[in-house]
């Protein structure tokens, strides 16, 4: 089970969008959305590669500012609490939701020091009209091993009307399951603060390219890193 967690962390961003443009993010669209902030994403990591060399750090920049609008961090934050958000005050629950954000953040920063330009081929879009959650599905190409299935999960903020993704599922595996089940006992024995402090930490942390190859990266990068 580690293992799966480990590579649905190291792929959840590389995947590149095929013939999107700079135009503004369809955010009715979760198929073009998924496509388009990819394409956007990866354009302004290409343009800053020689600072991010210099800085790794500037990699949150780039997840905070470019991929983070379409992620629905409140959503996937509630969820991965499940039951535990009954016994935790208002408070105690915003101060999580913040402290999940960043930790998204650099936990998905982290993973760009991995993309290598793998292919990437997205499924072809179906009809969400009457849907409220889309699996967007992308096959990751390397040449190195088999093709690697990834489901994406976006859904419609009934709020704004807006998709956003929250989840990714890789071999049969949901990322947000997986990560609840690993806190669930840290959350029985003491609770949300808790486990806030502990993201928070986890979020400070500097983003570093490895200097032995990606599969030692791959090993020491996952979503509880």
């Amino acid at each position: 089970m580690r293992t799966i967690v480990k590579k649905i962390a190291c792929l959840c961003l590389l995947f590149v969008g095929v013939n999107a443009t700079a135009e503004e993010v369809d955010n009715q669209d979760p198929y073009r959305m998924i496509q388009q902030v990819s394409q956007i994403t990866f354009d302004r990591f290409a343009v800053e590669e020689k600072a991010i060399k210099a800085n790794p750090n500037l990699l949150k920049d780039i997840v905070r500012e470019e991929l983070m609008p379409y992620i629905f961090y409140q959503y996937a934050a509630l969820k991965v609490l499940g039951s535990y958000r009954k016994d935790a005050s208002s408070d105690e629950l915003k101060e999580f939701v913040v402290a999940f954000r960043e930790y998204l953040i650099t936990s998905y920063a982290q993973v760009f020091t991995l993309y290598d330009n793998q292919k990437i081929e997205f499924e072809p879009a179906r009809d969400f009209d009457k849907e409220k959650i889309v699996m967007v599905g992308v096959n990751v190409i390397d040449d190195q091993r088999p093709p690697i299935d990834l489901k994406f999960k976006v859904r419609k903020n009934t709020k704004t009307n807006e998709w956003q993704a929250f989840d990714l599922v890789a071999e049969g595996v949901s990322l947000l399951d997986a990560k609840q089940k690993e806190l669930r006992s840290i959350l029985a024995q003491n609770g949300v603060p808790k486990v806030t402090e502990m993201l928070r930490e986890k979020s400070e942390r500097d983003i570093v390219f490895k200097k032995n190859g990606s599969e030692e990266a791959k090993q020491e990068i996952g979503i509880e890193q």
